[in-house]
Formats: structure tokens, sequence, C-alpha cells
């Protein structure tokens, strides 16, 4: 009977302890994880102030060589200038960058989002920026007819992430080749190829010298890394304006801030064209509007944009201030962890 009341007092010892440990966590303030992640800013690159309430989409890309086209509308303008929005391998589906688009186009721009693949396997990288060539010019030629707002012959800006970097680059360096018109600025999310090496360039340094040329890669890039980055940087030496940033990850608060290599995906499903291969299914899983867009991707193209265009925000677009390398600030006033600007060696 001894033994049972020392169990007992032992268990109900045991319990106490339990409820008074479960007591203290409920009562414990929140952990870091609860912080949640910086919105979109009001204002300013990147931010809410949107000229446009809507979008207008045109289905032109049955073909690999085809495109969408998306114009701002209420109010609708009579002319705008244009991005040429060229996606990654296999992202043949606007959904997939579907937020930062329509960001775009309501802050006043025309975007072509050229297709360039058949499927996953056609045509050949060889044949990509040829692709993206005839989409360009067959937008240019679309824009010119009644109904469509009127493309404006300056401020044209290149925006591509993943191989749709390295086409772009291409496209900069031969436009005269191409037939396309030159950009004025060069947007590149994470250029590369993998493992795959057709489209790519042996030399740069033929890039035209006012061409600006901003490009972001990831700390956590697996798939194409840096490599191409840099060597577009080392090469491109004889431009006024080049920038190379690295985004790095965050884990301060809930969700984390990531920095993986499609980082660019942000999901809107009102762009869907129905495509469905690994990019895109990939896509819905991952793809994700957060900080990482509102303060690097958008606000960096939003100053570029600005930049090339009337002369302002240089000091966010370019040069390493805090500034551009500003990423918000987590719940509790922490601030994010900022980008990382790339020194001249």
């Amino acid at each position: 009977m001894l033994f049972r009341n020392r169990t007992f007092v032992m268990f109900s010892s045991l319990v106490t302890f339990i409820l008074y440990v479960a007591a203290q966590l409920s009562n414990h303030t929140p952990t870091r994880t609860n912080y949640s992640q910086p919105a979109q800013p009001l204002t300013g690159p990147g931010g809410q102030e949107y000229l446009h309430e809507d979008v207008v989409m045109f289905d032109f890309a049955s073909q690999p060589e085809g495109y969408w086209l998306f114009e701002p509308a209420k109010p609708q303008p009579a002319a705008a200038p244009v991005v040429v929005f060229i996606h990654g391998y296999g992202g043949y589906n606007p959904m997939i960058y579907g937020a930062w688009i329509r960001h775009l186009v309501r802050k006043g721009n025309i975007v072509i989002y050229p297709r360039y693949q058949k499927n996953m396997l056609s045509p050949s990288p060889e044949h990509f920026a040829e692709n993206v060539s005839i989409a360009i010019k067959d937008a240019l030629a679309e824009l010119k007819k009644p109904g469509h707002i009127t493309a404006l012959d300056s401020g044209l800006v290149f925006v591509g992430h993943s191989y749709g970097g390295v086409v772009a680059a291409d496209l900069a360096v031969n436009h005269e080749q191409y037939e396309v018109p030159k950009p004025e600025a060069m947007f590149l999310c994470a250029p590369g190829s993998g493992s795959f090496k057709g489209g790519r360039l042996d030399d740069y340094s033929g890039m035209p010298a006012d061409i600006k040329l901003l490009m972001v890669v990831n700390e956590n890039d697996w798939v194409v890394g840096d490599e191409l980055a840099v060597k577009l940087f080392e090469e491109t030496k004889h431009l006024k304006h080049r920038n190379l940033l690295r985004q790095v990850g965050d884990d301060y608060g809930s969700p984390a801030i990531e920095a993986h290599h499609n980082q660019t995906y942000a999901l809107d499903t009102v762009f869907d064209s129905g495509a469905r291969n690994y990019t895109s299914k990939r896509a819905l899983k991952i793809g994700r509007t957060d900080a990482v867009d509102y303060y690097c991707y958008w606000k960096l193209c939003d100053a570029l944009l600005h930049f090339t265009r009337t002369g302002e925000n240089e000091h966010i677009a370019f040069g390493g201030t805090p500034e551009q390398l500003y990423m918000g600030r987590w719940s509790d006033g922490t601030p994010v962890r900022p980008l990382e600007f790339f020194e001249e060696n």
C-alpha cells in the first residue's frame, strides 16, 4: 500500500509538472517563427501604386514562335512602352509568372511573352533565340493594328529568367542579325542553361555599351548556379551600367524567405494557358508571391524601367546602395537579409 501511494504521488507530481510547463509555454511570447514576411510596399518601385486596374490578354501562341500579349486597361492608354518577358525552360504558360506580368502591365507596360518552345523536347535550344525574335517582330506588327495599344519606339526592356536570360543576352548581342530592336536595358534573373549549352555565346563582349544590365542570382540555386551570370558580368565591363546581385535566404520568420532557382515564379491562374508539363506542375507546387518578389524582382525591375525611361531611381536600380539591397522588414521590425552586391575584380 505504501508503494502504491508513493507511485500515485510521483504520478501526480509528474502531471502537475507537465501542466505547469504547458501553461508556461502557452503564455510565452511568440517565437521568431511567428514573425511574418514584409508585405508589398504601398508606394515606390515594387509597390501598389498602379496606373491601371485591369489587364487584357491576347493569345497568339499556338506555334513555338508564337506569343502572348498583355496590355493595360481601365483606363486604356493610347501608347505604352514594351517589356519582352522571356520565360525559363518549359515555362510556356504565362500563369507561372502571372502575378509579375500583371504587376508590370498595371504599372503601364505592354508585355510581350514569347513562347519559343513547342514542348519540353522541341525545338532544341539553338532555335530558342530565333523563335523569340520572330515572336517579337510579329508582336510589334500586331500592336500596330486597330484594337491594340500603340507600342512606344523607346524604352524597350528585356526580362529573362533562367534559359530566358541566355536568350535575352544572345538577342542583345546579335540584335542586328535577328532584326529585332536593341533593348535599352535587360533584367536577367538566375540566367543560365544548366547542362544545356545551346544558345550560349562564347563571348559577350560584343554587347552594346549603352545597354543597362542588371542581374540577380540566388544563394541556393542548384539548377544553373551563377556561372553564366558571372561570365556575363566579367565580359561586359565596357557597359556603363551593369550590376550583379545575389538574393539570399532568411529563416528568421515564417514562411521563411527562400533563395532557390525559381524564386521568380508568381502564379496568376487567370493567365493559365492550359499547358501542363514538368515546369508548370512544379510552379503550381512552389510558386508564390512574397517578399522576394516585392523587394527584389519587382522592385529592381520597376527601378530599372524608371531609370531607363525617365532617369529616375538610378540609386535603386544600380550602385549597391542601401535602397537597392533593401529587402524589407519582418513584422517585428527586424531587417530581412539584404541582397549581396558583387564588387568589381
